[in-house]
């Protein structure tokens, strides 16, 4: 439902779902594995870019967890959840949406979203478009503050209190535009308290992707800071609590961490500090190709310039599948020596399945990789082989089946995903004492536990290679003394031509045990239902925050602490690993493992306000704080 000023227009998105038991490829899985739940997850079956993490948030306020999830180019969209089903995605705004960040900041009892907007490439720089959510799913446009946020080629936004008076403020980043000249883009506003944000201060400019934004309490002070990463070395900023960062760095980080993908932060020995976990990976290098033997599957790679493939030998027929490059090359597709252009028959911007007969496509022009035309160029040469070649402004990905073969390509080394440790705000590496050292790319990471054993686990996402399924990894905490991996979890995307890239976990349904969101670059979203043994016979309590009782402060980065059974365990609500993006899980959910007495629970607001309470009843949901 939308409503914009006072002219509201209905929109009727409530969905009828039913129960749903995957059908398995593969193998069937154990009772140690997660079950792709489609049917409580009506996704569009397209292959389309994405952009972050879902964000989590309980937009209606009717106690169950909604989606927002952003594919990048085309809209973000809204999956309501219908008690523990959830509905067809709905469009909520289109274009080129970047992060996403969810708060009531001006404490009117509804939710505001606030959508970074793309600026064109520098072409068509614009602000920050917010919406206020309604309880009877309406979102109401937001005229622009007295002072508009700035006009950017929007990245980052993420609502934080920066100077514990109760208030969400906003960071707001940006993309560095080459018309600033230097000059930083990187914005904090103020929360004036009159429903109105105010540029307050800024932090160094960033290079490239470096702005992508970790938003944690390294030192245990009370006062959130800020890390970077994206581009070069991760930078961590110590906030000052006036709006002002100190760089900190060299103090805080044992050494110097680059090509980083996402942080989370995990109290991975529940010890009562925030610990960070960071993934590493490259990106696809240009004319990167890639050959699955067993499948005869080829992929590639290319971006800005010109490119040629060698020749592919498939016979008479060539079979191209999840073909994509945005605008402006997204249907610049010619075939043959006359260079015809082929016509699609539906829309463009998602993974486009080709299939050409050579007589359709004999021969390949001369002037193919010249920028005077741009496109992709695809020929039948003879000999039962097919080329490929063109000149690009956009990325490109796709795959060809039935490749006879194809001549391997040196791949970059994976790198080493990094675990550091806490200590008194300085950090230290137990990345190989903990086991969990890998050598691959990987591109994200959540934090959850999954088997209710009363520690934090971590799934990572890998990149893939475009040819195969890409299979999730998952490190179980083993009561913080190290993590094994856990095999057969069926956390597997099947669709070809993506690229892992974004995860968040929810207990959509409410019964306990922590599922999983995944979305794919040039992919598709997927829910995976947790069906763990060990989640289903370990105890949980799941604590929902709500705004502080005195001061009537959002729950938004309030730190809940749960004591049972000579455990402790830490969480920050809102915190994940979203690149540009912050989540808004209410809902803070804990394993206990056997425990089931004597619970004790305090959650201490950004303002410093703390509420404690003692729970007598365990496995159901615990509410805190003042309801709206």
């Amino acid at each position: 439902m939308f409503k914009k000023n006072t002219a509201i227009i209905h929109i009727i998105a409530l969905s009828i779902c039913f129960s749903f038991t995957s059908p398995l490829s593969a193998q069937t899985p154990d009772t140690n594995s997660f079950v792709e739940a489609f049917k409580d997850f009506r996704r569009k079956e397209k292959n389309l870019r994405k952009w972050d993490a879902p964000v989590i948030a309980d937009l209606d306020q009717d106690g169950y967890l909604d989606l927002l999830i952003n594919d990048h180019g085309y809209g973000i969209q809204v999956c309501w959840n219908n008690k523990g089903k959830y509905a067809k995605p709905y469009d909520i705004i289109m274009g080129d949406l970047h992060g996403v960040s969810v708060g009531d900041f001006d404490k009117d009892g509804d939710l505001e979203i606030i959508m970074s907007r793309g600026g064109g490439s520098g072409s068509n720089a614009r602000n920050s478009k917010m919406y206020r959510v309604t309880k009877q799913r309406e979102f109401v446009e937001l005229p622009d503050f007295k002072v508009p946020l700035a006009l950017m080629r929007g990245r980052t936004v993420k609502f934080i209190d920066l100077n514990n008076n109760g208030e969400l403020d906003l960071l707001n980043f940006a993309f560095p535009d080459l018309k600033m000249k230097g000059e930083t883009e990187n914005y904090i506003y103020e929360n004036n308290g009159s429903g109105q944000l105010t540029l307050k201060s800024t932090i160094p400019a960033s290079k490239v992707n470096g702005q992508k934004a970790l938003t944690t309490d390294i030192n245990g002070d009370n006062i959130m800071d800020i890390i970077l990463y994206g581009y070069d070395n991760v930078i961590v900023y110590k906030g000052n609590g006036d709006f002002s960062f100190s760089d900190v760095t060299k103090k805080a980080l044992p050494n110097d961490l680059e090509n980083v993908t996402s942080i989370v932060e995990i109290d991975y020995d529940n010890d009562g500090d925030f610990d960070l976990f960071f993934t590493r990976g490259l990106e696809f290098q240009k004319g990167e190709t890639f050959f699955n033997k067993d499948t005869n599957v080829w992929g590639f790679f290319t971006k800005r310039g010109a490119f040629k493939f060698d020749d592919l030998e498939t016979g008479d027929i060539l079979n191209i599948e999840n073909f994509q490059s945005q605008w402006p090359n997204n249907d610049t597709y010619y075939i043959g020596e006359s260079s015809y252009k082929y016509e699609f028959s539906g829309e463009t911007h998602s993974g486009k399945d080709i299939r050409l007969v050579n007589s359709d496509a004999l021969g390949f022009p001369d002037n193919a990789n010249h920028k005077e035309q741009t496109g992709h160029y695809i020929g039948y040469v003879g000999n039962d082989k097919w080329r490929l070649s063109g000149f690009l402004w956009a990325p490109a990905t796709g795959i060809i089946r039935g490749v006879k073969d194809y001549p391997e390509y040196n791949h970059p080394k994976g790198l080493k995903d990094v675990l550091l440790e806490n200590t008194g705000g300085k950090f230290k590496e137990v990345t190989q004492k903990l086991n969990l050292s890998n050598k691959e790319h990987t591109m994200a990471s959540t934090v959850a536990d999954f088997d209710n054993n009363g520690y934090q686990d971590i799934l990572v996402i890998r990149r893939g290679n475009l040819v195969s399924p890409n299979e999730s990894l998952i490190y179980l905490n083993q009561g913080g003394s190290g993590f094994n991996t856990l095999s057969n979890h069926n956390i597997i995307s099947t669709e070809l031509g993506a690229i892992g890239m974004a995860v968040e976990t929810v207990d959509y349904n409410k019964n306990g045990k922590i599922d999983i969101v995944i979305g794919n670059e040039r992919g598709k979203w997927h829910l995976f239902k947790n069906e763990l043994a060990s989640a289903k016979q370990n105890n949980f309590i799941t604590i929902e925050v709500s705004n502080s009782k005195r001061g009537h402060v959002s729950p938004l980065g309030a730190v809940v602490e749960v004591s049972s059974c000579k455990n402790k365990q830490l969480k920050r609500i809102g915190s994940s690993g979203s690149q540009y993006s912050l989540n808004y899980n209410t809902f803070a959910h804990f394993g206990l493992g056997t425990c089931s007495s004597g619970i004790k629970v305090k959650v201490t607001y950004s303002n410093g306000e703390s509420i404690e309470q003692t729970i007598s009843n365990i496995n159901q949901t615990v509410l805190i704080g003042k309801k709206n």
